[in-house]
Formats: C-alpha cells, structure tokens, sequence
C-alpha cells in the first residue's frame, strides 16, 4: 500500500496517542499530590518525578536502533500495557520508594508507545504529506496535556487526598487502556517489509553526536522538556503552599498545553518569518523570564496569563530542535539520532527535578523556577550560537520534505 495512502492509521494513531498522553499527563500530578499525602517533601516529590525518566534513559537508543529497520507497530500496545499498570499500580502503592518504582515505569511506557508513533508516522507518510501528518499527529499528543490535568483536578482534593490522588491514577489507568483499541493493524504490511529489506551499517553513536547542530539541538530539547516536566511537578506543590486547590492548578496546567497547540498551529510561518534561530533564541529567553515570574507571589489570574505564554514559548523548542537534529544527522541515521534526543530529554527529567528537589528542600518549592530560569537563558545562548540551516531560506521547505522533516513533528512531550 502506498505510504500515506489511507489516512484511517493516522486518525487512529492520533486517537490512540491522545488518550496515552491524556493518562500521563493525568498522572504525573495525581501521583505528586498522593506523595504528598503519603508524608513526601519538596526532595521527595523531586526524586519520583526524575525516576519516571530513569529506565528510560537506559532503553531509548536501542530502541531507536530497533525501529530503525523493524516493525515498530509492537512497540505500541506494550507501551500503552507499561503506561496503564504504572498508573494503577502507582495508585495502590502504600509506600513512596514503590510509587517513584511505578512512576518508571509509567515513564518507559510512554517513551515505547512515542517512538514507535513517530516512527509508524514517518514511514507511512508520502513525503509531501509528513508536515501535515507530524502536525496532525502533534497536535493529538497536545489533546491529551490539555485534558488530563482538567481531569486530574476535577478527581483531586478534599480532606482524603491519598484517596482522591488514587481514584485519579486508577482512571488514568483505564483511559490509557481505551488507547489499545485504535491500534488494530495500524501498521502496514507493504511498509514494514519494505524496513525489513533496507537495513544497512549503522553509524556509530559519536559520529552522530559529532554532527554539527546535533549536541545543541539536545540540549535545547533537554531544557525546554525539563521545565515542562518541573512545571507539571512543582506548581501542585506551588500552589499547596500558596492555598491554590486542586480545582484550579489542574485547569492552570491544562491552560499551558492548549497554549501549545496554539503555537503548534502557527509554528510553521513564524518560522519563515523569523528563522529558526531567532524563533528559538527569543521563545527560550522569554520563557526564561516568566519561569522566574512563577517564583513570585502573583495572583492566580497573573499565573495564569505568566502559564499562558510560557507554554506558547515552550511549544516551539520540541518540534524545531527535532528538525535540528535530525538535518544534522548522518543518513541512514535519523532514527537513532532522534533516540538520542530523547536519551538527552530523559537525562534532563532524571537530573532537573532531582535537582529542583534539593533545591527546594533549601529554598522552597518556588526556587525551582527560578533554576528553570537559569536554565532557558543558557538555552537562548546555545540557540543564538546554533548555525542556521538551510530550512530557514526560501528552499527549506522543499529540502524539509526531501528529508522527511516536519516542523510540527514532538518526540515526547
């Protein structure tokens, strides 16, 4: 069959990914607010929320080999199965070392069902259709941030908030369930034998990493990833001490992501009308300065518009850092370079809430936001300094398709 000519896998992928995401995105502030309950600290909180990007720090890159000439529809189910039972069994845990356990694994599930999406959809697009299928595709993921924390605060709070935070993770566990059955022969047989008959040498791990662009295009992944990650972690704590329900930090969370669709639906001509590099130098810095904003005692109406335009910055470092890396890679190994990006992404959720752990357990919990501060202006320089690409002249849309790139396309957001 050819690529990308029945769009049914696609709606389906998009279907699947949304309620995926949505289960994640549910239970990573359920699963910060029954620590909470459970006795945990500011360390604490810090600690589970990096063990969810531990195991997959150690599996992305061979999984990336994997997919880079096999079948990558398997990959799928058996992430929704690792999503689903970290968040049920992240619900019934009595003790905080078994909760940050789960959290691992919930967090290697989703790094399988995002590899195998992204490569299912760059194998089954026809060239010319990959900018719209990735945006499509994104823009589903984006769905799922948007709806889960909505729903996480609408299960969460009240005097037993051990046992509202583990009615949250039970029904994450089940909507990430739902995903399984969009999934039926989402792979197609003409494609997946056509992987199987164009394997070839593989390019070791230093030559990628020695490409120009592909260092600077991780490490900006990292940080935008990493305050996304510490966002989604800290501003239940934030608003604990500051007296926000629940009820009100889930809608603030959600109020970030569909910032992010919002900038995903309009990435592609602020690029060409400002270049890459630009675009990312001034999104980071700015983001830079509201996640210093957030530390501050603002009214809730004020974080809300701070949370506002920071997911709309934030929403451009996934998708063009991608397309960095991947016109920064050798051929024939585009896909591991992608793997390591997300090795990159998981160090980064491994290190920087560990980090704002400590850091909070000294400073408070809104001294984390000004280390994400830190961070994103440090980000700003490595973009200014990153060498513009080709894509940002008048030939890089059709040099984008010829490569398989596109500007919408998210690895694990």
């Amino acid at each position: 069959m050819r690529p990308g000519g029945n769009r049914g896998w696609l709606l389906r992928l998009v279907i699947a990914f949304g309620f995926a995401q949505g289960a994640v995105s549910m239970a990573r502030p359920a699963v910060s607010y029954r620590a909470l309950a459970l006795g945990a600290d500011e360390r604490a909180v810090g600690v589970i929320a990096g063990v969810y990007a531990l195991l997959p720090l150690f599996a992305a890159v061979p999984l990336g080999r994997r997919t880079d000439h096999g079948r990558c529809a398997p990959l799928l189910p058996a992430g929704v199965v690792l999503i689903s039972g970290g968040c049920a069994l992240s619900g019934i845990a009595d003790s905080l070392a078994t909760m940050a356990l789960w959290s691992g694994v919930m967090g290697l599930g989703h790094l399988c069902f995002v590899i195998g999406a992204q490569s299912l959809v760059a194998r089954q697009s026809a060239p010319h259709e990959q900018d719209r299928n990735f945006g499509h595709f994104t823009i589903g993921a984006s769905l799922g941030q948007l709806v889960g924390p909505i729903a996480a605060g609408a299960l969460i709070g009240g005097p037993d908030m051990a046992g509202t935070s583990a009615l949250a993770l039970l029904v994450a566990a089940a909507g990430a369930a739902v995903a399984v059955t969009s999934l039926w022969r989402i792979e197609h047989r003409a494609t997946a034998a056509k992987s199987r008959t164009q394997q070839g040498e593989r390019v070791p791990v230093h030559r990628i990493l020695r490409a120009r662009g592909v260092p600077g295009g991780i490490f900006l992944s990292l940080c935008v990833l990493s305050a996304t990650d510490i966002l989604t972690a800290y501003l239940p704590v934030v608003g604990e001490q500051r007296g926000i329900a629940p009820s009100v930090i889930g809608p603030l969370l959600s109020l970030r992501a569909a910032a992010t669709i919002a900038c995903r639906l309009v990435l592609t001509p602020l690029v060409r009308l400002l270049g890459r590099t630009a675009l990312l130098t001034v999104t980071c810095l700015l983001a830079a300065v509201l996640c210093v904003g957030i530390a501050l005692p603002v009214p809730v109406w004020a974080l809300a518009v701070i949370l506002a335009v920071l997911g709309f910055c934030l929403g451009v470092g996934q998708p063009l850092s991608m397309t960095t890396v991947v016109q920064a890679a050798p051929e024939g190994a585009r896909s591991t370079a992608l793997a390591l990006r997300l090795t990159g992404n998981r160090l980064g959720q491994v290190a920087a809430p560990a980090s704002a752990g400590l850091i909070a357990g000294v400073a408070g919990a809104a001294a984390p936001f000004v280390m994400l501060g830190a961070l994103l202006l440090l980000s700003s320089a490595v973009a200014l300094r990153s060498p513009a690409r080709p894509a940002e002249d008048s030939g890089g849309v059709a040099r984008s398709r010829r490569q398989g790139v596109a500007l919408g396309r998210k690895g694990d957001d």
